[in-house]
């Protein structure tokens, strides 16, 4: 198996969006219930990519296996330097080294792009897979929102980390 991360495209949208359909549908990574159409989906990466933010895909043997972006973390101009990153591996490929392959050009790309803090927001503490991927990559625990979202006729819990870019926060960005 050959896994190469690359910068995504256009071209890459319907197999972007059938692998987060999976996770409205099926699981509780996401908590948006109603499945984004492919024109959505292509919205949302077009936004991302002006906004000055990497996207990723993992392309495995000719198929994407998987895709990761980075976004603003909050709208306020005193995050800018913070990004939220998201990660989805299609169903069938976990556990094969994609999420962490899509998490390390992810983490290079924001801190070639200067950011300094990177937040991961997870659905979940059942998520372990999410939390070892986050913790290998230097993320650790900021703490557990409990009960604030509904999914599948439950509570859920939300699990956040954070993991320093650079510099981090040791000195002052650039642009101050």
């Amino acid at each position: 198996m050959t896994v190469s991360i690359r910068e995504a495209t256009p071209a890459d949208v319907p197999a972007i969006a059938a692998i987060y359909a999976t996770e409205v549908r099926d699981h509780v990574n996401t908590y948006e219930y109603d499945i984004p159409d492919e024109a959505e989906m292509a919205r949302r990466m077009r936004a991302i990519v002006e906004g000055g933010y990497p996207y990723v895909v993992a392309e495995c043997d000719g198929e994407i296996a998987g895709y990761a972006y980075a976004s603003s973390y909050r709208a306020r101009i005193g995050y800018r330097h913070t990004v939220e990153n998201s990660v989805y591996v299609a169903a069938g490929q976990q556990g094969r080294g994609i999420g962490t392959a899509l998490l390390e050009k992810l983490i290079a790309r924001c801190e070639a792009r200067g950011f300094r803090q990177m937040i991961v927001v997870i659905g979940e503490p059942a998520n372990t897979a999410s939390i070892r991927l986050h913790e290998k990559a230097g993320f650790h625990l900021v703490g557990i929102f409990r009960g604030i979202a509904w999914k599948h006729g439950r509570w859920l819990d939300t699990v956040q980390m954070q993991r320093p870019l650079g510099a981090g926060n040791q000195e002052p960005p650039n642009d101050r």
